[in-house]
Protein backbone atom coordinates (compact mmCIF):
# COMPACT_ATOMS: atom_id res chain seq x y z
CA UNK A 1 0.00 0.00 0.00
CA UNK A 2 1.58 3.48 -0.49
CA UNK A 3 1.27 5.90 2.01
CA UNK A 4 0.24 8.85 0.51
CA UNK A 5 -1.79 12.01 2.10
CA UNK A 6 -4.83 11.02 1.17
CA UNK A 7 -3.89 7.25 3.28
CA UNK A 8 -2.50 9.08 6.12
CA UNK A 9 -5.86 11.19 6.60
CA UNK A 10 -7.79 8.18 5.90
CA UNK A 11 -6.28 6.47 9.07
CA UNK A 12 -6.19 9.78 10.98
CA UNK A 13 -9.71 10.54 10.76
CA UNK A 14 -10.54 6.60 11.88
CA UNK A 15 -8.16 6.38 14.70
CA UNK A 16 -9.43 10.29 15.62
CA UNK A 17 -13.14 8.92 15.35
CA UNK A 18 -12.64 6.04 17.87
CA UNK A 19 -10.32 8.10 20.15
CA UNK A 20 -13.62 10.60 20.75
CA UNK A 21 -15.51 7.55 20.77
CA UNK A 22 -13.60 5.98 23.55
CA UNK A 23 -13.40 9.61 25.14
CA UNK A 24 -17.33 10.21 25.09
CA UNK A 25 -17.62 6.22 26.50
CA UNK A 26 -15.08 7.11 29.03
CA UNK A 27 -16.41 10.39 30.17
CA UNK A 28 -19.61 12.01 29.32
CA UNK A 29 -21.57 8.59 28.86
CA UNK A 30 -20.23 6.10 31.33
CA UNK A 31 -23.31 3.52 31.15
CA UNK A 32 -23.02 4.22 27.25
CA UNK A 33 -25.84 5.16 24.93
CA UNK A 34 -27.65 2.40 24.33
CA UNK A 35 -30.98 2.30 22.04
CA UNK A 36 -32.63 -0.34 19.54
CA UNK A 37 -33.11 1.57 16.06
CA UNK A 38 -34.75 0.72 12.53
CA UNK A 39 -32.81 -2.41 12.36
CA UNK A 40 -33.87 -4.31 16.12
CA UNK A 41 -30.21 -4.15 17.13
CA UNK A 42 -29.37 -2.72 20.48
CA UNK A 43 -25.91 -0.79 19.79
CA UNK A 44 -23.77 1.54 21.74
CA UNK A 45 -21.83 4.34 19.78
CA UNK A 46 -18.77 2.14 19.33
CA UNK A 47 -21.35 -0.37 17.42
CA UNK A 48 -22.86 2.82 15.44
CA UNK A 49 -19.49 3.85 14.32
CA UNK A 50 -18.41 0.38 13.32
CA UNK A 51 -21.34 0.32 11.28
CA UNK A 52 -20.97 3.42 9.86
CA UNK A 53 -16.67 2.33 8.75
CA UNK A 54 -17.91 -1.15 7.60
CA UNK A 55 -20.76 0.58 5.04
CA UNK A 56 -18.96 3.30 4.00
CA UNK A 57 -16.01 0.56 2.77
CA UNK A 58 -18.66 -1.21 0.99
CA UNK A 59 -19.76 1.85 -0.49
CA UNK A 60 -16.50 3.05 -2.12
CA UNK A 61 -15.94 -0.63 -3.01
CA UNK A 62 -18.84 -0.72 -4.81
CA UNK A 63 -18.44 2.76 -6.34
CA UNK A 64 -14.97 1.67 -7.57
CA UNK A 65 -16.15 -1.50 -8.93
CA UNK A 66 -18.96 0.06 -10.82
CA UNK A 67 -18.02 3.18 -12.21
CA UNK A 68 -14.61 4.02 -11.04
CA UNK A 69 -13.10 7.62 -10.45
CA UNK A 70 -13.51 10.21 -9.31
CA UNK A 71 -14.82 9.36 -5.81
CA UNK A 72 -16.54 12.11 -4.67
CA UNK A 73 -19.58 11.04 -4.78
CA UNK A 74 -18.98 8.05 -2.43
CA UNK A 75 -17.60 10.17 -0.08
CA UNK A 76 -21.09 12.23 0.54
CA UNK A 77 -22.83 8.93 0.12
CA UNK A 78 -20.72 7.96 3.16
CA UNK A 79 -21.24 10.64 5.17
CA UNK A 80 -25.17 10.58 4.67
CA UNK A 81 -24.67 6.72 5.72
CA UNK A 82 -22.84 7.78 8.45
CA UNK A 83 -25.20 10.38 9.84
CA UNK A 84 -28.04 8.28 9.22
CA UNK A 85 -26.35 5.43 11.40
CA UNK A 86 -25.91 7.43 14.41
CA UNK A 87 -29.73 9.03 13.97
CA UNK A 88 -31.74 5.91 12.91
CA UNK A 89 -29.71 2.63 13.95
Amino acid sequence: MAWTPATLAVFVGIFSAIALIGVLEGIKYRDGIERSGVLGLTTTLGDRLFITLLGSAYIFLAWLGLVGQPVWTPLFLSIGWGIFVFWKV
